[in-house]
């Protein structure tokens, strides 16, 4: 009883002291993630967070692990395809991210045009952006809407600038925010002449970067299908009696080991040498 009376006087006390500290209550934007949750608010996707995805990639290899060990009755064939099917969650993300990105790309030159004539009109900064919520180009809408929320509910300008840039998670969005957040700060008479410039210098980069992703596209895509031949051909070989037995052994295991560090080091190479940079995001 005494040890317990203790106990709650000591906690009682740690209490007490602690209240006396001040604490920030203020909501704070997100800072710089994982490259994970990057990549899902790049992709759109707001209902699965980084263990979702991880989860997803866990059941996709086991499921692609006993279907291929059902169809050849060989594990270590069973586990580089599972090894594979654990890869599809996080490459359709990618490729989800990249499509979005494109897509947005397209439509921001629009977004801005929209701004800019809006604050000709007379309404302030937040205004404006709020009005892109609903009148702006629909793939943006949602976004806008959220920070609308964020401001209305209390929230500071640039507090909510910094929710509204890690939604959108894009190049184009930080270069626009780090603009506005500058001229709320310093002020400046020549926003509308900044916004005109922004609006034709993205046009071009859109207009240039269409152009070299479609010739590159061809050899993209022949080196992808180079990569993935020789595990189509081993998928199919792996019905064979014959040939599973062989990869049963030590040098069959050896054999799809080499295969899997030479496929991983030649996809990296590829997407090297035939993809163009990413656009660099101000953070």
């Amino acid at each position: 009883m005494a040890l317990l009376l203790g106990l709650m006087l000591g906690s009682g006390l740690f209490l007490v002291w602690w209240s006396f500290w001040p604490r920030d209550t203020a909501p704070h934007a997100p800072r710089r993630d994982s490259r994970m949750r990057q990549a899902l608010a790049q992709a759109g996707v707001e209902r699965v967070g980084p263990a979702g995805l991880v989860a997803a990639m866990i059941g996709c290899g086991i499921v692609a692990l006993l279907a291929v060990f059902i169809l050849t009755r060989a594990l270590p064939i069973a586990l580089c395809f599972g090894a594979f099917g654990a890869l599809v969650p996080w490459v359709a993300v990618t490729w989800q991210a990249k499509k979005r990105r494109t897509l947005l790309r397209d439509v921001w030159p629009d977004a801005v045009d929209h701004l800019r004539s809006a604050i000709r009109a007379g309404l302030t900064l937040p205004e404006a952006l709020i009005q892109l919520g609903e009148k702006g180009p629909v793939e943006l809408q949602p976004a806008f809407r959220e920070f609308a929320r964020d401001y209305r509910s209390g929230l500071r300008f640039t507090d909510s600038l910094d929710h509204l840039k890690f939604r959108m998670a894009d190049p184009v969005a930080d270069r626009l925010i780090a603009s506005l957040r500058l001229t709320r700060e310093v002020g400046g008479a020549d926003i509308g002449n900044l916004l005109s410039t922004l609006s034709e210098f993205l046009r071009e980069d859109a207009r240039t970067r269409s152009e070299l992703e479609s010739r590159q596209s061809w050899t993209v895509n022949a080196a992808r299908l180079a990569v993935a031949a020789p595990w189509v051909v081993l998928l199919l070989l792996g019905t064979q009696p014959e040939a599973v037995r062989v990869y049963q052994t030590f040098s069959g295991l050896l054999v799809l080991a080499a295969g899997l560090v030479v496929s991983f080091i030649c996809y990296q190479l590829m997407l090297k040498i035939g993809t163009l940079p990413p656009e660099q995001r101000v953070l």
